[in-house]
């Protein structure tokens, strides 16, 4: 597979990605653990197909400590006994946020699930972060992006 153009080989791509970093950031300084965040990342770049931020979101979680059991079985949470009721929560949350135009949206019962094991503080992390996640995919898959290169810990290295 062959990119279409480096985004940040662009004017408008850096620009573009610092607003996106920037609240990346913001939702990475909430209190919803970080382990939870990078599932959400990895469910939503796994139903995006994006394997550029699948590549780095797996090496980070790897990185942050997360478990291979639980990186390779995010795509089957729902069959497995790994994730805690509020991952669970997060998951379905992140899955009906990602598929938005599939028609029904978030459905009150995802959203009371999510309410129960989180606050609005994280709650409206959580649906930050869907949000930043989803719109990285979106870029990287538009333009064709591979994984397979990213080193852990790069970005932070960069920044």
């Amino acid at each position: 597979m062959h990119a279409r153009l480096d985004p940040f080989g662009t004017d408008v791509g850096p620009k573009f990605g610092k607003y996106i970093v920037a609240a990346d950031r913001a939702v990475a300084a909430s209190s919803v653990p970080a382990a939870t965040l990078e599932l959400v990342k990895i469910r939503a770049s796994q139903i995006n197909g994006c394997g550029g931020c699948l590549d780095m979101h797996t090496k980070e979680a790897a990185l942050a400590g997360e478990t291979p059991v639980r990186i390779n079985l995010v795509a089957a949470w729902r069959e497995t006994t790994v994730f805690t009721d509020a991952e669970r929560a997060a998951l379905e949350l992140t899955e009906q946020g990602t598929r938005l135009a599939d028609g029904s949206g978030v459905t009150d019962e995802a959203w009371a699930n999510a309410a129960a094991h989180y606050d609005d503080e994280q709650l409206m992390a959580l649906v930050g972060q869907i949000a930043v996640i989803n719109t990285f995919n979106r870029m990287m898959v538009m333009t064709r992006q591979a994984g397979g290169e990213y080193q852990p810990g790069q970005l932070a290295r960069q920044n």
